[in-house]
C-alpha cells in the first residue's frame, strides 16, 4: 500500500496508509494499541513524531524524574512491562522510555508500524475521504502522507522550563530540565538551593537536592501550595491490596458526586483530608500528582525553610541579593546560590494551541489534546477515542468536550473537578459503547493494582449505577460552561 513516488520536480516522498498518528507519547502509543487490534496484518499505520524516539515528554524531562504511579499502570493496552521489579517500584526516567520502544516493538508484531521520528507535522486538509499530511524533518525534507483516519496525539504539549529570568548576576538560575540536580556542577557547590514551585516537580528536585546532599540548605518558595493523592492510600502494597486503600473508580464516582460546579472548595478540603499528603500549611493547587508519606516527610525534615509566596526576582543592591516575591516583600540570600525553576507547565498553554473539536465533522480526524478534553489524562483519550474512532461511534456518543486551558486561567481551583467529572460522565456512556474486551484490556486503568475479586467488585458497581448518575454530572459540567463561560458540552450537530 506505500507509493514512494513523488513528483521528480517537487522531491516530495509521498507516503500512504491506514492510520497516520502524530505523536509518539503515552497518548500516541495507547492510540496505537488499539489501532492495531481493529487492522489487519496487510494494513498499515505510519507514527510521526517531531522527536528523535518514542516517549513524548518523558524525552525531554529532567533526568531524575520517576513515574509517580507504580509502573505496570503507565502502559499502553495491556502491554506489561519486562523490568522484573516488584510491582509498586516506580520507574525511572530511563527506564519509561525502554518501555515505550517495547510497546512498539510488541504493536509492530500484530500489524505493520512505519516509524517516522524527528517529523514535525506542518499542515494536514481533507477531501474525498483522504486526510493528507505534509510534515518536514529535522533536516528539512518533505513528506506527504495520505490515510484514511488521522489522530492527532497532541497530549499537553508540555515543552522544557527554562530557567527563570532574574536580575541578579550573583546568583545560578537554572531549571530540571537543563541542569540534573545530581550532576557535577551541582555537586561541585555547596551554596543554598532555592526551589521555586510547589507541584509535583518540586517535589521530585527538593527529595533529590535533600538524599543526594545531607545537609546542604535547600529552601523551598511554594506559591499558594499544592497537595497531592497520597499513592499510600490509593495504591497499598502487600496484604492490604485485599483490604486496604480505595480504587481509583471509587473515588472518581464519589467526587462527581459531590462535586456541583460551584462547591469546588469544599470538595478540595474532602479529597485533601481523605486521600491527600501534603507539605505545605496551605495548599491552593491540586492536579492529580502523587506523592507517598515518607517522601513528604522526607522533604519536610530536610527543608531549611518554607516561604509560601512566588518569586518575581532576583535583585543585586546596596552589596546583597535579595529574592523578591509577589507580596512586595523580600528574602536576603547568600550570593552564589542556586535558584531552581520548578513552577507549573502542565496546562500552561503559552500560546495556547488552536481549538480543534475532539473528532472532525467527517469522523477521520481525532485530536487529542487539552483544549477539547474528553478525560482527565490523554492516555485514556487515546485509548477509549481511538476504540470509537474504529467502532464508528464518534460522533454519535455525545461526550462533553472542555477547553481545560481556558478553565485553568479562570479558575484553577475547579479544573480538577471538572476534569473528575467530565471523566466519570465520558467513561459512563463509553462503557456503554464499546466491547467488554475494551476495558479488559486497558492497562491503564488504576484499578487494576487490586487484586481481580476487588476489581471486579468496583466494576461491577460502577456499570450497575453509572446511568443514574449521568444527570447530575451533566448538570454540574453544564453549571461549570455558564458559570465560567468555557466551552464545556457536546459537540454541535
Amino acid at each position: 500500500m506505500t507509493d514512494i513516488a513523488a513528483p521528480a520536480e517537487t522531491s516530495v516522498r509521498v507516503e500512504r496508509c491506514d492510520v497516520c498518528i502524530v505523536g509518539a507519547g503515552i497518548a500516541g502509543v495507547n492510540a496505537l494499541f488499539v489501532a492495531s487490534r481493529y487492522l489487519s496484518r496487510s494494513q498499515k499505520i505510519i507514527l510521526v513524531d517531531r522527536r528523535e524516539r518514542s516517549g513524548g515528554m518523558w524525552v525531554d524531562t529532567y533526568a531524575y524524574v520517576r513515574l509517580h504511579q507504580p509502573h505496570g499502570l503507565f502502559t499502553a493496552g495491556n502491554i506489561e512491562w519486562t523490568l522484573g521489579r516488584d510491582r509498586s517500584y516506580l520507574a525511572t526516567k530511563d527506564e519509561v522510555l525502554a518501555h515505550f520502544e517495547h510497546c512498539l516493538e510488541v504493536v509492530g508484531q500484530r500489524v505493520q508500524v512505519d516509524e517516522y521520528f524527528g517529523w514535525a507535522l506542518e499542515s494536514h486538509e481533507e477531501s474525498d475521504g483522504i486526510v493528507r499530511l505534509t510534515c518536514t524533518s529535522s533536516d528539512g525534507r518533505v513528506m506527504v502522507v495520505e490515510t484514511t483516519q488521522l489522530i492527532k496525539a497532541g497530549g499537553f504539549g508540555v515543552v522544557p522550563n527554562e530557567p527563570l529570568e532574574l536580575s541578579s548576576e550573583r546568583v545560578a538560575s537554572v531549571s530540571p530540565d537543563f541542569c540534573d540536580m545530581r550532576g557535577d556542577e551541582m555537586r561541585a557547590s555547596d551554596t543554598p538551593v532555592w526551589i521555586v514551585g510547589g507541584g509535583k516537580t518540586a517535589m521530585d528536585t527538593a527529595h533529590t537536592l535533600i538524599t543526594e546532599y545531607p545537609g546542604r540548605e535547600v529552601n523551598l518558595v511554594a506559591g499558594s501550595g499544592t497537595f497531592f493523592s497520597d499513592r499510600d492510600r490509593l495504591f497499598p502494597v502487600g496484604g492490604r491490596r485485599w483490604w486496604g486503600g480505595t480504587p481509583a473508580t471509587h473515588i472518581f464516582t464519589e467526587l462527581g458526586r459531590r462535586f456541583d460546579g460551584t462547591n469546588e472548595t469544599d470538595v478540595a478540603h474532602w479529597l485533601r483530608t481523605t486521600y491527600g499528603t501534603w507539605l505545605t500549611p496551605t495548599t491552593g493547587n491540586y492536579l492529580l500528582g502523587l506523592l507517598s508519606g515518607s517522601e513528604n516527610k522526607t522533604i519536610a525534615d530536610g527543608l531549611n525553610e518554607l516561604i509560601m509566596d512566588h518569586v518575581v526576582d532576583a535583585v543585586d543592591r546596596d552589596g546583597e541579593t535579595d529574592l523578591v516575591f509577589r507580596s512586595g516583600s523580600a528574602k536576603t540570600i547568600q550570593p552564589g546560590s542556586w535558584i531552581v525553576n520548578c513552577t507549573g507547565y502542565i496546562l500552561r498553554g503559552d500560546p495556547p494551541p488552536p481549538y480543534e473539536p475532539y473528532v472532525s465533522d467527517s469522523g477521520a480526524i481525532i485530536s487529542l489534546q487539552p483544549r477539547s478534553a474528553t478525560f482527565h489524562l490523554t492516555s485514556y483519550m487515546g485509548y477509549f477515542l481511538t476504540h470509537l474512532l474504529f467502532l464508528d461511534k464518534l460522533r454519535e456518543v455525545p461526550l462533553y468536550e472542555l477547553d481545560a486551558l481556558d478553565l485553568r486561567k479562570k479558575s484553577n481551583a475547579a479544573l480538577p473537578y471538572v476534569l473528575g467529572t467530565l471523566a466519570v460522565h465520558n467513561l459512563s456512556l463509553v462503557v456503554d459503547s464499546i466491547p467488554s474486551r475494551a476495558l479488559l484490556d486497558c492497562g491503564i486503568d488504576l484499578d487494576r493494582w487490586y487484586p481481580l475479586p476487588r476489581r471486579m467488585i468496583a466494576t461491577t458497581r460502577f456499570l450497575l449505577t453509572h446511568r443514574r448518575g449521568r444527570a447530575h454530572l451533566r448538570h454540574t459540567l453544564d453549571t461549570v460552561r455558564t458559570r465560567f463561560d468555557v466551552r464545556c458540552g457536546p459537540l454541535g450537530p
